[in-house]
Protein backbone atom coordinates (compact mmCIF):
# COMPACT_ATOMS: atom_id res chain seq x y z
CA UNK A 1 0.00 0.00 0.00
CA UNK A 2 2.81 2.37 0.84
CA UNK A 3 4.47 1.54 -2.45
CA UNK A 4 1.30 2.45 -4.29
CA UNK A 5 1.17 5.81 -2.54
CA UNK A 6 4.82 6.38 -3.35
CA UNK A 7 4.16 5.59 -7.02
CA UNK A 8 1.23 7.99 -7.05
CA UNK A 9 3.40 10.76 -5.63
CA UNK A 10 6.10 10.06 -8.20
CA UNK A 11 3.62 10.43 -11.07
CA UNK A 12 2.03 13.68 -9.90
CA UNK A 13 3.86 15.96 -12.30
CA UNK A 14 1.11 17.68 -14.31
CA UNK A 15 0.54 21.42 -14.12
CA UNK A 16 -3.06 22.60 -14.47
CA UNK A 17 -2.45 24.03 -17.96
CA UNK A 18 -1.06 20.67 -19.11
CA UNK A 19 -4.29 19.01 -17.98
CA UNK A 20 -6.23 21.65 -19.94
CA UNK A 21 -4.18 20.82 -23.03
CA UNK A 22 -4.84 17.10 -22.52
CA UNK A 23 -8.54 17.92 -22.24
CA UNK A 24 -8.46 19.63 -25.61
CA UNK A 25 -6.75 16.60 -27.15
CA UNK A 26 -9.29 14.19 -25.64
CA UNK A 27 -12.30 16.30 -26.62
CA UNK A 28 -11.86 17.81 -30.08
CA UNK A 29 -12.47 15.03 -32.58
CA UNK A 30 -14.81 13.80 -35.27
CA UNK A 31 -17.71 14.50 -32.86
CA UNK A 32 -17.10 18.19 -33.54
CA UNK A 33 -15.58 18.32 -37.02
CA UNK A 34 -18.21 15.99 -38.52
CA UNK A 35 -20.92 15.68 -35.87
CA UNK A 36 -21.68 19.40 -36.12
CA UNK A 37 -23.06 18.75 -39.61
CA UNK A 38 -25.77 16.46 -38.24
CA UNK A 39 -26.68 18.99 -35.57
CA UNK A 40 -26.97 21.75 -38.19
CA UNK A 41 -29.20 19.68 -40.49
CA UNK A 42 -31.55 19.06 -37.54
CA UNK A 43 -31.64 22.47 -35.83
CA UNK A 44 -30.50 24.89 -38.51
CA UNK A 45 -28.69 28.03 -37.26
CA UNK A 46 -30.21 27.50 -33.79
CA UNK A 47 -27.53 24.83 -33.39
CA UNK A 48 -25.46 27.62 -31.81
CA UNK A 49 -27.78 27.53 -28.80
CA UNK A 50 -27.39 23.75 -28.64
CA UNK A 51 -23.61 24.10 -28.42
CA UNK A 52 -23.84 26.76 -25.70
CA UNK A 53 -26.16 24.53 -23.65
CA UNK A 54 -23.95 21.47 -24.22
CA UNK A 55 -20.87 23.45 -23.16
CA UNK A 56 -22.68 24.50 -19.97
CA UNK A 57 -23.80 20.95 -19.20
CA UNK A 58 -20.32 19.54 -19.85
CA UNK A 59 -18.74 22.17 -17.63
CA UNK A 60 -21.07 21.30 -14.74
CA UNK A 61 -20.32 17.56 -15.07
CA UNK A 62 -16.57 18.15 -15.12
CA UNK A 63 -16.73 20.68 -12.29
CA UNK A 64 -18.47 18.17 -10.03
CA UNK A 65 -16.02 15.40 -10.99
CA UNK A 66 -13.02 17.70 -10.51
CA UNK A 67 -14.28 18.86 -7.12
CA UNK A 68 -14.55 15.25 -5.95
CA UNK A 69 -11.01 14.69 -7.25
CA UNK A 70 -9.72 17.76 -5.41
CA UNK A 71 -11.27 16.60 -2.11
CA UNK A 72 -10.34 12.91 -2.40
CA UNK A 73 -8.11 11.88 -5.35
CA UNK A 74 -8.99 8.29 -6.34
CA UNK A 75 -7.36 6.39 -9.18
CA UNK A 76 -10.56 5.10 -10.79
CA UNK A 77 -12.05 8.61 -10.97
CA UNK A 78 -15.81 8.55 -11.60
CA UNK A 79 -16.31 4.79 -11.04
CA UNK A 80 -14.41 4.94 -7.75
CA UNK A 81 -16.57 7.83 -6.52
CA UNK A 82 -19.73 6.00 -7.59
CA UNK A 83 -18.56 2.92 -5.69
CA UNK A 84 -17.76 5.06 -2.66
CA UNK A 85 -21.21 6.66 -2.76
CA UNK A 86 -23.47 3.71 -3.55
CA UNK A 87 -21.49 0.52 -3.09
CA UNK A 88 -19.75 -2.08 -5.18
CA UNK A 89 -22.62 -2.53 -7.66
CA UNK A 90 -22.30 1.11 -8.75
CA UNK A 91 -18.58 0.90 -9.46
CA UNK A 92 -19.03 -2.43 -11.26
CA UNK A 93 -21.85 -1.32 -13.57
CA UNK A 94 -20.33 2.09 -14.27
CA UNK A 95 -16.88 0.67 -15.05
CA UNK A 96 -18.04 -2.09 -17.38
CA UNK A 97 -20.63 0.17 -19.02
CA UNK A 98 -17.94 2.74 -19.78
CA UNK A 99 -15.47 0.09 -21.00
CA UNK A 100 -17.93 -1.50 -23.44
CA UNK A 101 -19.38 1.76 -24.77
CA UNK A 102 -15.93 3.24 -25.40
CA UNK A 103 -14.88 0.11 -27.31
CA UNK A 104 -17.88 0.47 -29.62
CA UNK A 105 -17.10 4.14 -30.16
CA UNK A 106 -13.48 3.29 -30.97
CA UNK A 107 -14.68 0.97 -33.72
CA UNK A 108 -16.58 3.84 -35.33
CA UNK A 109 -13.56 6.12 -34.91
CA UNK A 110 -11.34 3.67 -36.79
CA UNK A 111 -13.94 3.26 -39.53
CA UNK A 112 -14.08 7.05 -39.91
CA UNK A 113 -10.27 7.30 -39.96
CA UNK A 114 -10.16 4.65 -42.68
CA UNK A 115 -12.69 6.56 -44.78
CA UNK A 116 -10.70 9.78 -44.45
CA UNK A 117 -7.48 8.05 -45.46
CA UNK A 118 -9.10 6.54 -48.56
CA UNK A 119 -9.40 10.05 -49.97
CA UNK A 120 -5.68 9.73 -50.74
CA UNK A 121 -5.50 5.94 -51.22
CA UNK A 122 -8.88 4.92 -52.68
CA UNK A 123 -7.82 1.41 -53.72
CA UNK A 124 -6.57 0.26 -50.30
CA UNK A 125 -9.11 -1.84 -48.30
CA UNK A 126 -10.50 -0.16 -45.18
CA UNK A 127 -9.50 -3.01 -42.87
CA UNK A 128 -5.82 -2.33 -43.56
CA UNK A 129 -6.13 1.30 -42.47
CA UNK A 130 -8.21 0.33 -39.42
CA UNK A 131 -5.61 -2.24 -38.38
CA UNK A 132 -2.74 0.24 -38.83
CA UNK A 133 -4.44 2.91 -36.72
CA UNK A 134 -5.24 0.33 -34.03
CA UNK A 135 -1.60 -0.83 -33.86
CA UNK A 136 -0.29 2.74 -33.73
CA UNK A 137 -2.71 3.63 -30.92
CA UNK A 138 -1.69 0.54 -28.95
CA UNK A 139 1.99 1.41 -29.33
CA UNK A 140 1.40 4.90 -27.89
CA UNK A 141 -0.57 3.52 -24.94
CA UNK A 142 2.07 0.85 -24.26
CA UNK A 143 4.84 3.46 -24.22
CA UNK A 144 3.31 4.56 -20.92
CA UNK A 145 1.56 7.54 -19.41
CA UNK A 146 4.37 9.97 -20.22
CA UNK A 147 4.35 8.97 -23.88
CA UNK A 148 0.57 9.31 -23.97
CA UNK A 149 0.74 12.81 -22.46
CA UNK A 150 3.39 14.01 -24.93
CA UNK A 151 1.53 12.72 -27.98
CA UNK A 152 -1.81 14.11 -26.81
CA UNK A 153 -0.25 17.50 -26.11
CA UNK A 154 1.11 17.53 -29.66
CA UNK A 155 -2.27 16.52 -31.08
CA UNK A 156 -3.96 19.26 -29.03
CA UNK A 157 -1.70 21.93 -30.50
CA UNK A 158 -2.38 20.67 -34.05
CA UNK A 159 -6.17 20.66 -33.52
CA UNK A 160 -6.22 24.13 -31.99
CA UNK A 161 -4.06 25.38 -34.86
CA UNK A 162 -6.50 23.85 -37.36
CA UNK A 163 -9.49 25.62 -35.81
CA UNK A 164 -7.60 28.92 -35.67
CA UNK A 165 -6.60 28.41 -39.32
CA UNK A 166 -10.27 27.98 -40.23
CA UNK A 167 -11.15 31.15 -38.31
CA UNK A 168 -8.46 33.10 -40.21
CA UNK A 169 -9.42 31.73 -43.64
CA UNK A 170 -13.14 32.22 -42.98
CA UNK A 171 -12.55 35.80 -41.82
CA UNK A 172 -10.48 36.48 -44.92
CA UNK A 173 -13.30 35.07 -47.06
CA UNK A 174 -15.86 37.32 -45.34
CA UNK A 175 -13.68 40.35 -46.03
CA UNK A 176 -13.27 39.40 -49.68
CA UNK A 177 -9.51 38.83 -49.47
CA UNK A 178 -9.63 35.41 -51.17
CA UNK A 179 -12.22 36.10 -53.84
CA UNK A 180 -15.99 35.91 -53.82
CA UNK A 181 -17.72 32.69 -52.93
CA UNK A 182 -20.53 30.98 -54.81
CA UNK A 183 -22.98 32.22 -52.15
CA UNK A 184 -23.27 35.70 -50.57
CA UNK A 185 -21.92 35.76 -47.02
CA UNK A 186 -24.52 36.63 -44.40
CA UNK A 187 -25.82 35.34 -41.09
CA UNK A 188 -29.26 33.67 -41.51
CA UNK A 189 -31.11 35.71 -38.88
CA UNK A 190 -34.48 35.22 -40.54
CA UNK A 191 -33.99 31.41 -40.56
CA UNK A 192 -32.50 31.10 -37.09
CA UNK A 193 -35.43 29.15 -35.58
CA UNK A 194 -36.60 27.57 -38.79
CA UNK A 195 -36.53 24.07 -37.26
CA UNK A 196 -38.41 25.19 -34.16
CA UNK A 197 -37.99 24.08 -30.56
CA UNK A 198 -38.16 20.39 -31.49
CA UNK A 199 -35.25 20.80 -33.90
CA UNK A 200 -33.20 22.53 -31.21
CA UNK A 201 -34.13 19.83 -28.70
CA UNK A 202 -33.22 16.97 -31.06
CA UNK A 203 -29.85 18.49 -31.95
CA UNK A 204 -28.72 18.83 -28.34
CA UNK A 205 -27.47 15.23 -28.16
CA UNK A 206 -25.08 15.81 -31.11
CA UNK A 207 -23.78 19.01 -29.54
CA UNK A 208 -22.96 17.04 -26.39
CA UNK A 209 -21.04 14.50 -28.51
CA UNK A 210 -18.65 17.30 -29.51
CA UNK A 211 -17.59 17.58 -25.84
CA UNK A 212 -17.19 13.84 -25.22
CA UNK A 213 -13.93 12.97 -23.48
CA UNK A 214 -14.00 15.16 -20.38
CA UNK A 215 -14.26 12.03 -18.21
CA UNK A 216 -10.74 11.18 -19.42
CA UNK A 217 -9.60 14.47 -17.88
CA UNK A 218 -10.99 13.12 -14.63
CA UNK A 219 -8.79 10.04 -14.94
CA UNK A 220 -5.72 12.18 -15.66
CA UNK A 221 -6.46 14.66 -12.84
CA UNK A 222 -4.81 12.19 -10.44
CA UNK A 223 -1.47 13.19 -11.98
CA UNK A 224 -1.82 16.86 -11.05
CA UNK A 225 0.81 18.19 -8.66
CA UNK A 226 -2.02 19.91 -6.87
CA UNK A 227 -5.36 18.05 -7.35
CA UNK A 228 -7.19 21.15 -6.08
CA UNK A 229 -6.38 22.82 -9.43
CA UNK A 230 -8.45 20.24 -11.35
CA UNK A 231 -11.58 22.47 -11.45
CA UNK A 232 -9.50 25.40 -12.75
CA UNK A 233 -8.03 23.29 -15.57
CA UNK A 234 -11.46 22.19 -16.78
CA UNK A 235 -13.07 25.60 -16.42
CA UNK A 236 -10.50 27.36 -18.61
CA UNK A 237 -10.43 24.52 -21.16
CA UNK A 238 -14.21 24.26 -21.56
CA UNK A 239 -14.86 28.01 -21.68
CA UNK A 240 -12.17 28.41 -24.34
CA UNK A 241 -13.43 25.40 -26.30
CA UNK A 242 -17.05 26.53 -26.11
CA UNK A 243 -16.19 30.02 -27.42
CA UNK A 244 -14.08 28.59 -30.28
CA UNK A 245 -16.83 26.10 -31.20
CA UNK A 246 -19.54 28.78 -31.36
CA UNK A 247 -17.40 31.31 -33.30
CA UNK A 248 -16.25 28.74 -35.89
CA UNK A 249 -19.81 27.46 -36.40
CA UNK A 250 -21.09 31.03 -36.74
CA UNK A 251 -18.53 31.73 -39.48
CA UNK A 252 -19.43 28.49 -41.27
CA UNK A 253 -23.13 29.43 -41.21
CA UNK A 254 -22.27 32.88 -42.62
CA UNK A 255 -20.23 31.47 -45.52
CA UNK A 256 -22.71 28.84 -46.74
CA UNK A 257 -26.51 28.48 -46.48
CA UNK A 258 -27.24 25.95 -43.76
CA UNK A 259 -29.57 24.08 -46.13
CA UNK A 260 -26.53 23.07 -48.22
CA UNK A 261 -24.82 21.42 -45.24
CA UNK A 262 -25.19 17.63 -45.09
CA UNK A 263 -24.10 14.92 -42.67
CA UNK A 264 -21.53 13.29 -44.97
CA UNK A 265 -19.06 16.17 -44.93
CA UNK A 266 -17.70 18.66 -42.43
CA UNK A 267 -19.45 22.07 -42.39
CA UNK A 268 -16.04 23.74 -42.28
CA UNK A 269 -14.89 22.14 -45.53
CA UNK A 270 -18.25 22.86 -47.19
CA UNK A 271 -18.08 26.50 -46.06
CA UNK A 272 -14.73 27.05 -47.82
CA UNK A 273 -15.39 24.93 -50.92
CA UNK A 274 -16.83 27.90 -52.78
CA UNK A 275 -13.64 29.94 -52.38
CA UNK A 276 -10.33 29.79 -54.17
CA UNK A 277 -8.53 27.75 -51.52
CA UNK A 278 -7.51 24.58 -53.31
CA UNK A 279 -5.58 23.04 -50.41
CA UNK A 280 -8.49 23.15 -47.94
CA UNK A 281 -10.01 19.67 -48.57
CA UNK A 282 -6.68 17.88 -48.20
CA UNK A 283 -5.55 20.01 -45.26
CA UNK A 284 -8.73 19.46 -43.32
CA UNK A 285 -8.72 15.78 -44.20
CA UNK A 286 -5.35 15.54 -42.48
CA UNK A 287 -6.76 17.44 -39.50
CA UNK A 288 -9.72 15.05 -39.29
CA UNK A 289 -7.34 12.09 -39.25
CA UNK A 290 -5.21 13.63 -36.48
CA UNK A 291 -8.29 14.60 -34.47
CA UNK A 292 -9.89 11.17 -34.81
CA UNK A 293 -6.66 9.35 -34.03
CA UNK A 294 -6.06 11.54 -30.98
CA UNK A 295 -9.47 10.74 -29.47
CA UNK A 296 -8.93 7.06 -30.36
CA UNK A 297 -5.68 7.00 -28.34
CA UNK A 298 -7.35 8.83 -25.44
CA UNK A 299 -10.25 6.36 -25.40
CA UNK A 300 -7.86 3.41 -25.51
CA UNK A 301 -5.89 4.82 -22.59
CA UNK A 302 -9.10 5.41 -20.62
CA UNK A 303 -10.61 1.93 -21.08
CA UNK A 304 -7.28 0.29 -20.18
CA UNK A 305 -7.08 2.38 -16.99
CA UNK A 306 -10.68 1.57 -16.08
CA UNK A 307 -10.11 -2.17 -16.67
CA UNK A 308 -7.07 -2.15 -14.37
CA UNK A 309 -9.00 -0.39 -11.59
CA UNK A 310 -11.87 -2.88 -12.01
CA UNK A 311 -9.38 -5.72 -11.59
CA UNK A 312 -7.72 -4.03 -8.61
CA UNK A 313 -11.13 -3.79 -6.90
CA UNK A 314 -12.07 -7.40 -7.69
CA UNK A 315 -14.73 -6.39 -10.22
CA UNK A 316 -12.73 -7.98 -13.03
CA UNK A 317 -10.40 -11.02 -12.91
CA UNK A 318 -7.27 -10.21 -10.89
CA UNK A 319 -5.27 -11.47 -13.89
CA UNK A 320 -5.85 -8.10 -15.61
CA UNK A 321 -4.45 -6.12 -12.68
CA UNK A 322 -0.96 -7.52 -13.32
CA UNK A 323 1.66 -4.99 -14.35
CA UNK A 324 4.76 -6.12 -16.20
CA UNK A 325 7.98 -4.30 -16.89
CA UNK A 326 7.83 -0.51 -16.52
CA UNK A 327 4.50 -1.09 -14.71
CA UNK A 328 2.61 -1.53 -17.99
CA UNK A 329 -0.73 -3.39 -17.66
CA UNK A 330 -0.04 -5.66 -20.65
CA UNK A 331 -2.79 -8.14 -19.80
CA UNK A 332 -5.41 -5.38 -19.60
CA UNK A 333 -4.12 -4.00 -22.91
CA UNK A 334 -4.48 -7.51 -24.36
CA UNK A 335 -8.16 -7.79 -23.40
CA UNK A 336 -8.83 -4.28 -24.67
CA UNK A 337 -7.11 -5.20 -27.95
CA UNK A 338 -9.39 -8.22 -28.32
CA UNK A 339 -12.42 -6.01 -27.74
CA UNK A 340 -11.03 -3.51 -30.20
CA UNK A 341 -10.74 -6.19 -32.90
CA UNK A 342 -14.38 -7.17 -32.36
CA UNK A 343 -15.37 -3.51 -32.63
CA UNK A 344 -13.41 -3.13 -35.89
CA UNK A 345 -15.11 -6.21 -37.36
CA UNK A 346 -18.52 -4.86 -36.36
CA UNK A 347 -17.73 -1.50 -37.96
CA UNK A 348 -16.61 -3.11 -41.22
CA UNK A 349 -19.10 -5.99 -41.50
CA UNK A 350 -22.39 -4.72 -40.05
CA UNK A 351 -24.70 -2.73 -42.34
CA UNK A 352 -23.76 0.96 -42.13
CA UNK A 353 -27.10 2.12 -40.73
CA UNK A 354 -27.21 -0.60 -38.06
CA UNK A 355 -23.70 0.18 -36.85
CA UNK A 356 -24.57 3.89 -36.65
CA UNK A 357 -27.42 2.97 -34.34
CA UNK A 358 -25.06 0.91 -32.14
CA UNK A 359 -22.49 3.72 -31.86
CA UNK A 360 -25.25 6.25 -31.15
CA UNK A 361 -26.33 3.96 -28.31
CA UNK A 362 -22.73 3.87 -27.03
CA UNK A 363 -22.62 7.68 -27.08
CA UNK A 364 -25.86 7.83 -25.10
CA UNK A 365 -24.38 5.47 -22.53
CA UNK A 366 -21.57 7.97 -21.97
CA UNK A 367 -24.20 10.60 -21.16
CA UNK A 368 -25.81 8.14 -18.73
CA UNK A 369 -22.40 7.94 -17.09
CA UNK A 370 -22.22 11.75 -16.89
CA UNK A 371 -25.66 11.79 -15.28
CA UNK A 372 -24.49 9.23 -12.71
CA UNK A 373 -21.47 11.44 -11.95
CA UNK A 374 -23.86 14.28 -11.06
CA UNK A 375 -26.02 11.96 -8.97
CA UNK A 376 -22.92 10.73 -7.12
CA UNK A 377 -21.68 14.25 -6.44
CA UNK A 378 -24.88 14.95 -4.53
CA UNK A 379 -24.02 12.23 -2.04
CA UNK A 380 -20.25 12.76 -1.73
CA UNK A 381 -19.96 16.57 -1.81
CA UNK A 382 -21.34 19.08 0.66
CA UNK A 383 -22.91 21.35 -1.91
CA UNK A 384 -23.98 24.90 -1.29
CA UNK A 385 -27.32 26.18 -2.60
CA UNK A 386 -25.50 27.38 -5.74
CA UNK A 387 -23.79 23.99 -6.11
CA UNK A 388 -27.11 22.19 -5.86
CA UNK A 389 -28.57 24.53 -8.48
CA UNK A 390 -25.66 23.83 -10.85
CA UNK A 391 -26.00 20.09 -10.31
CA UNK A 392 -29.75 20.18 -11.02
CA UNK A 393 -29.13 22.30 -14.15
CA UNK A 394 -26.58 19.79 -15.45
CA UNK A 395 -28.91 16.86 -14.82
CA UNK A 396 -31.75 18.67 -16.59
CA UNK A 397 -29.61 19.40 -19.67
CA UNK A 398 -28.53 15.75 -19.92
CA UNK A 399 -32.13 14.56 -19.58
CA UNK A 400 -33.15 17.00 -22.32
CA UNK A 401 -30.35 15.73 -24.59
CA UNK A 402 -31.20 12.06 -24.06
CA UNK A 403 -34.95 12.59 -24.43
CA UNK A 404 -34.33 14.69 -27.53
CA UNK A 405 -32.72 11.62 -29.12
CA UNK A 406 -36.16 9.99 -29.18
CA UNK A 407 -37.61 12.85 -31.23
CA UNK A 408 -35.43 12.37 -34.33
CA UNK A 409 -35.28 9.38 -36.65
CA UNK A 410 -31.47 9.58 -36.81
CA UNK A 411 -30.95 8.90 -33.10
CA UNK A 412 -34.21 7.19 -32.03
CA UNK A 413 -33.12 3.57 -32.73
CA UNK A 414 -29.84 4.23 -30.92
CA UNK A 415 -31.79 5.33 -27.83
CA UNK A 416 -33.65 2.01 -27.61
CA UNK A 417 -30.45 0.03 -28.25
CA UNK A 418 -28.80 1.96 -25.40
CA UNK A 419 -31.64 0.87 -23.10
CA UNK A 420 -30.95 -2.73 -24.16
CA UNK A 421 -27.28 -2.30 -23.25
CA UNK A 422 -28.24 -0.83 -19.87
CA UNK A 423 -30.61 -3.76 -19.28
CA UNK A 424 -27.86 -6.30 -20.04
CA UNK A 425 -25.38 -4.56 -17.74
CA UNK A 426 -28.11 -4.27 -15.09
CA UNK A 427 -28.89 -8.02 -15.22
CA UNK A 428 -25.18 -8.91 -14.98
CA UNK A 429 -24.80 -6.50 -12.05
CA UNK A 430 -27.74 -8.11 -10.22
CA UNK A 431 -26.25 -11.59 -10.75
CA UNK A 432 -22.86 -10.41 -9.48
CA UNK A 433 -24.46 -8.61 -6.54
CA UNK A 434 -26.16 -11.85 -5.44
CA UNK A 435 -22.85 -13.65 -5.79
CA UNK A 436 -21.09 -11.01 -3.65
CA UNK A 437 -23.81 -11.33 -0.98
CA UNK A 438 -23.49 -15.14 -1.01
CA UNK A 439 -19.70 -14.92 -0.70
CA UNK A 440 -20.03 -12.37 2.11
CA UNK A 441 -22.55 -14.62 3.89
CA UNK A 442 -20.25 -17.63 3.54
CA UNK A 443 -17.34 -15.56 4.81
CA UNK A 444 -19.34 -14.43 7.85
CA UNK A 445 -20.41 -18.02 8.52
CA UNK A 446 -16.77 -19.16 8.37
CA UNK A 447 -15.74 -16.40 10.76
CA UNK A 448 -18.54 -17.34 13.18
CA UNK A 449 -17.50 -21.01 13.04
CA UNK A 450 -13.90 -20.03 13.75
CA UNK A 451 -14.96 -17.87 16.70
CA UNK A 452 -17.17 -20.68 18.00
CA UNK A 453 -14.33 -23.20 17.64
CA UNK A 454 -11.95 -20.89 19.47
CA UNK A 455 -14.49 -20.50 22.27
CA UNK A 456 -14.91 -24.26 22.58
CA UNK A 457 -11.15 -24.77 22.74
CA UNK A 458 -10.84 -22.07 25.40
CA UNK A 459 -13.70 -23.64 27.43
CA UNK A 460 -12.13 -27.11 27.32
CA UNK A 461 -8.80 -25.64 28.34
CA UNK A 462 -10.45 -24.00 31.35
CA UNK A 463 -12.06 -27.31 32.34
CA UNK A 464 -8.74 -29.14 32.19
CA UNK A 465 -6.82 -26.51 34.21
CA UNK A 466 -9.31 -24.83 36.57
CA UNK A 467 -6.59 -24.14 39.12
CA UNK A 468 -4.56 -22.09 36.68
CA UNK A 469 -7.52 -19.89 36.02
CA UNK A 470 -8.22 -19.36 39.75
CA UNK A 471 -4.55 -18.59 40.37
CA UNK A 472 -4.62 -16.23 37.44
CA UNK A 473 -7.55 -14.40 38.97
CA UNK A 474 -5.76 -14.14 42.33
CA UNK A 475 -2.47 -13.09 40.84
CA UNK A 476 -3.13 -10.86 37.84
CA UNK A 477 -0.25 -10.23 35.48
CA UNK A 478 1.85 -7.21 36.33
Amino acid sequence: MQADKHDDNMTKKLQWWQLSLLGVACTIGTGYFLGASIAITIAGPAVLISFVLAALGTYIVYDMLATMTAEDPLKGSFRSYEKKAYGRWAGFSSGWGYWSSELLIMGSQMAALSLFTRLWFPNVPMWIFASCYAVLALIIVMVGTKGFERMENLFAVVKIAAIIMFLVIASAALMGWIGEGTQPARFPVDEFFTAGVLGLWSSLIFAFYAFGGIEIMGLMAMRLRDPKQAPKAGKIMLITLGVIYVISLTLALMLIPWTLIHSKESPFVLALNGYDVAFVPHLFNAVFIIAGFSTLVASLFAVTTILVTLADDGDAPAYFAHRGEKKLPLRAVGLTTAGLLVSILMALLLPERLYEYVTTAAGLMLLYNWFFILVTSGRILRLSAWGKTKRFTGMTLIVLAVSGAVLHATSRPGFFISLAFVLIIGVVTIIMHRRWEREASESRASENQLISLQSEIAAKSDQRHPGDRRDGNKHPAR
